[in-house]
């Protein structure tokens, strides 16, 4: 009996969010390159870019920390029903810290949705 790892919150799991966030983390990337190009022809401040980059960063470890949460408590669930976990409550406390930091993570995507949206909406 294969268990699967907690479902993500709002349909999306912590791994499909942190795929996303890598493969615009790659494009990001790109675009920071070409950043620093700008930067060095003048049109754009170095800083900014170098900024744009750590805040990248940080992002994706905090979205590869919420998938490593998800994955302990995969491995957890499934140590709990096959009898190797001595101490259900690891199983209990790891469950319930992927599943905070994964609502966490939807609520904060789904603010800066709301906020995104908000700055489309403003007139020019």
């Amino acid at each position: 009996m294969a268990l699967s790892p907690i479902g993500g919150v709002g349909g999306i799991g912590a791994a499909q969010l942190a795929q996303a966030y890598r493969q615009q983390a790659l494009a990001a990337s790109s675009a920071s390159d070409a950043a620093t190009r700008a930067a060095a022809a003048g049109s754009v401040d170095a800083g900014t870019a170098a900024r744009g980059a750590d805040f990248a960063s940080a992002i994706g470890q905090g979205l590869q920390q919420v998938q490593n949460l998800d994955q302990s408590a995969a491995t957890k669930a499934v140590q709990a029903a096959t009898g190797n976990l001595t101490d259900i409550h690891d199983y209990v406390i790891t469950a319930t810290k992927a599943q905070t930091a994964t609502e966490l993570t939807t609520t904060v995507r789904n603010k800066a949705m709301d906020a995104f949206n908000e700055i489309m909406r403003m007139p020019l």
